[in-house]
Order: C-alpha cells, then sequence, then structure tokens
C-alpha cells in the first residue's frame, strides 16, 4: 500500500514543479516561496483550530493534531531550517534554469537517500535495486551533456552547484522524515501543521531582511494563482509520502527511488509548456530513468 501513496505524492509533486516553475519566472524568489509555505500553512490551520474546538471529531476523521512536547518542537524545526535551505536553493536555481534540466538533477535525491537508507536504517538493496540506482546515476549524468548543448556547463554554472545542494538537503530531510514519523509516532497532519509553522517563521525573518523594507523589490513582485496552488499541492503530497512512511514496511531508499516518478510530468509537460529546448533528447534520459524506477519497484 505505501508503494502506491509515494505515486500518489509523485503525482502531487510534479504539477506542483510545474506551477512552480510558472511562478517564479520574472519574480523574487523569497516572496514566493514564502506565499507558497504560507498557503500550505492556511491549508493547515483549520484541522489545528479544529483540533483544539472539536476534537472528537477530528480524531474520528483521523486529521486530529496532536499535543506535542518542545523536544519534539524542536526536533521539527530542524527540519523546518533543512527545508527552508533546500527550497531556497532549488527555487534560485529553477528561476535561472530550464525545468527539464533542474527536474533530473532534482531526480538525485533518492541516491543520497539510498547511502543513507543503508548507513542509518541499515536497509538492504537487492541485485535489481543496485541495477536501477546505478542506471539512474547513468542516466542524471547524460543530461549534464545534454545541459551544455543549452549553454549550461555543468562545472562553472553557479545554479547548478545551487540545485546539487538543494538535492543533498532535500535527501537529509527524507531521511529524517522517517526518524520522525516512525521513531517519534507523528502524525502526518501533526508534522505538516507545525513544518509549515517554523519554516513560515524562518522565511518571515529572511523577507524582513531582503525584501520588506525595499519598496522597488515590493512593486516588482508578481502575484500569481500557480503561488497558492503549490502550496496546496505540497501539502497534498507530503501528505501521502508521510502516510507511506507511516507503514513500518515502508522503505525509504525505495520510496524516495518511487517519488522521481513525478520526472515524467515535469520533463514532457513542462517541456511542451515552457517550450524548452532538446526534448527529444531529453526523453532518452528520461527513459533510463523511469526503468531504474521500474527496476527498484520491480524488486520491492
Amino acid at each position: 500500500m505505501w508503494i502506491y501513496l509515494g505515486l500518489l505524492a509523485a503525482l502531487f509533486l510534479g504539477l506542483h514543479n510545474l506551477c512552480k516553475k510558472h511562478a517564479v519566472q520574472g519574480n523574487e524568489v523569497f516572496p514566493v516561496l514564502f506565499g507558497t509555505v504560507f498557503s500550505g500553512f492556511l491549508v493547515l490551520l483549520p484541522l489545528y483550530l479544529g483540533s483544539i474546538f472539536f476534537e472528537e471529531q477530528l480524531i474520528k476523521m483521523q486529521l486530529y493534531i496532536s499535543e506535542i512536547s518542545w523536544q519534539v518542537h524542536g526536533f521539527i524545526a530542524i527540519k523546518s531550517a533543512i527545508m527552508a535551505s533546500s527550497w531556497i536553493l532549488a527555487y534560485q536555481a529553477l528561476k535561472h534554469l530550464p525545468i527539464t534540466i533542474v527536474t533530473p538533477i532534482r531526480s538525485a535525491g533518492p541516491f543520497f537517500t539510498f547511502i543513507g537508507a543503508i548507513l542509518i536504517y541499515q536497509e538492504q538493496p537487492n541485485t535489481f535495486q543496485w541495477l536501477g540506482f546505478f542506471l539512474i546515476i547513468f542516466s542524471v549524468l547524460l543530461y549534464s551533456k545534454i545541459g551544455k548543448k543549452e549553454g549550461i556547463i555543468f562545472k562553472r554554472n553557479k545554479w547548478i552547484l545551487a540545485i546539487i545542494a538543494a538535492t543533498f538537503l532535500g535527501a537529509s530531510s527524507g531521511l529524517y522524515d522517517k526518524f520522525l514519523i516512525q521513531n517519534l509516532s507523528l502524525t502526518p497532519q501533526t508534522l505538516q501543521f507545525w513544518f509549515c509553522f517554523y519554516t513560515v517563521l524562518i522565511l518571515f525573518i529572511i523577507l524582513s531582511i531582503t525584501w520588506f523594507p525595499f519598496p522597488e523589490k515590493r512593486k516588482a513582485f508578481t502575484f500569481r494563482w500557480t503561488i497558492i496552488a503549490v502550496g496546496v499541492l505540497l501539502v497534498a503530497a507530503d501528505y501521502f509520502y508521510f502516510k507511506a512512511l507511516q507503514d513500518p514496511d515502508a522503505l525509504i531508499m525505495l520510496l524516495s527511488a518511487v517519488k522521481r516518478s513525478q520526472i515524467l510530468i515535469a520533463v514532457v509537460v513542462g517541456g511542451l509548456i515552457f517550450k524548452e529546448q532538446n526534448k527529444r533528447k531529453k526523453l532518452v534520459p528520461l527513459t533510463g530513468i523511469m526503468i531504474g524506477v521500474f527496476l527498484i519497484l520491480y524488486a520491492t
């Protein structure tokens, strides 16, 4: 069951990435990011208020946001700091790079998660899982060669380094999620609400320094409906992802790989919408990544 929940998360993440590309075009990254996270927070806020005033009803609906200790608050705040850093780097890179280059690099997340899952959680891959793992690595390297034809030199482009750093931080957060969900027994909605709360605080502090004091930056900002859509879609994706992690049999390294199937939406649909270059050539490594994901799924 957790595999199918992971695929649902991938569907919403693919749509989330398309909306995110539209939201950041011609906009400052920080206010867009703040708007998306705040939108997600507003979606979850009724659940928090309902948990206070209508406790029994929310418990029956399995949407109750439970009370947590200050120590657990600290653990969630750490996750917020990790993901805020990852998103800031990823949004900056997405603003300056084609989505058909950014998304495949983000697909490298399972590599870091794969290694962390073995070292930290002692998850043991089999032969087919290793084959899928290395096939995905090879496909991502092939993307780098295609990127050079668009004037993107991977070794010299700072936005490439930014998206790689964002991917590493995102993978670290994924490993941390398993600890929060399984070891601390947090429900998805409890983790999501407080995660959004602390992330909003972090981004508000950043905006207070880099954006609010500058009228010219505020005037240059263009609100788009996709800013709200990104937040709502991310809440949906995270909910299904955390529900999958609640299963004791769920393997984080495989769940992370399953989520990469979002790349199909981002590369094929995104390439058509944003009319980016070399779409047909990018289908070759895309196929490699999808076969790699299939091998991991087949071996489960």
